[in-house]
């Protein structure tokens, strides 16, 4: 990302380069021992700690208003300091204001246009936040967050639950597993990057077709898990049916052909641990095996298994 911010980053860097000029050309050096040692650390440190942060925001932000808005902030809060800090090797006539000027002009400019920063950077979190309304719930940890489908891992989903019924123990909140049929030949006869792409075409149509307060995780390989709050089990049922009906209707297609992609699921209110629903996936694993060597026979396309 750095190397979008090149012109940015010359510009504080020619800034800082310049101010030191400019104390070097009409101040005098101050004597060694008179250089008060504890406030260079202070004010260093400060110069120092803010262009860690510009740098930091520019190594991880994409071009922008708000980025060129909080990277301004921080960096004229370094330059403050910056000169600050030169105050204290450097001595300046009395008669000469301008690096106070440039001292409190700096700072009080890079924190007004920092705050307005964060004030842009918070309503584009409100539409992150409903971006992210699919995938998350009641806190976020983006080391949760799965690389492939950018969903959250099983680890998140068990926290979640144990918050939620936490928070309305008498509610009944549901989740179901999904595990997506014959994953391993389409990895094999694909290759793994089409099975990705599989994971991810799988993860968009789920997040498609749940509600808004649904959250959806991958649970494990080619296994989904979907918490439902304040739902019944006979609705989450229906709901799983309709999200295995609709992966089936969806057209796959790799380099070379359109595969099919079918889901076998088991549904039950969240009180059951995640890991026993897997023991109810097995006698489904049998029924999605001899379901696909019957119609494998009779020349058939796969159809959805549902629990």
């Amino acid at each position: 990302m750095l190397s979008l911010h090149k012109t940015p980053l010359s510009i504080f860097a020619f800034a800082l380069l310049l101010s030191l000029a400019a104390f070097s050309t009409i101040g005098l050096a101050k004597p060694f021992e008179s250089i008060q040692w504890l406030d260079v650390i202070a004010e260093g440190g400060t110069a120092v700690m803010a262009g860690l942060w510009l740098v930091m925001t520019l190594s991880s932000r994409p071009r922008g208003k708000v980025t060129y808005l909080l990277a301004a902030g921080m960096g004229l809060i370094m330059l403050g300091a910056w000169v600050d800090c030169m105050d204290e090797f450097y001595r300046v006539g009395k008669e000469q204001l301008w690096d106070h000027w440039l001292e409190a002009g700096f700072t009080l400019g890079g924190m007004l246009v920092l705050t307005a920063g964060l004030y842009f950077w918070r309503h584009e979190q409100f539409s992150l936040n409903q971006h992210l309304k699919k995938r998350e719930r009641l806190f976020r940890d983006h080391l949760a967050f799965d690389r492939v489908t950018q969903l959250v891992d099983a680890t998140y989903l068990r926290r979640l639950i144990t918050m939620e019924q936490g928070r309305h123990s008498d509610v009944s909140n549901c989740v179901a597993l999904l595990d997506i049929n014959s994953f391993h030949l389409l990895n094999r006869d694909c290759g793994v990057e089409e099975g990705d792409r599989a994971l991810q075409a799988v993860a968009h149509m789920l997040l498609l077709n749940l509600s808004n307060q649904d959250v959806l995780c991958r649970y494990a390989g080619d296994r989904f898990a979907i918490y439902m709050p304040s739902t019944t089990l006979d609705f989450a049922q229906k709901k799983v049916n309709h999200l295995c009906a609709m992966v089936a209707q969806m057209h796959f297609y790799t380099q070379t052909r359109q595969v099919p992609i079918t889901l076998r699921a088991v549904c039950s209110e969240a009180v059951v641990q995640l890991d026993d629903l897997l023991v109810r996936l097995d006698p489904l694993d049998s029924l999605a095996q001899h379901s696909e060597e019957t119609e494998a026979l009779a020349g058939m396309p796969r159809t959805a298994v549902f629990s």
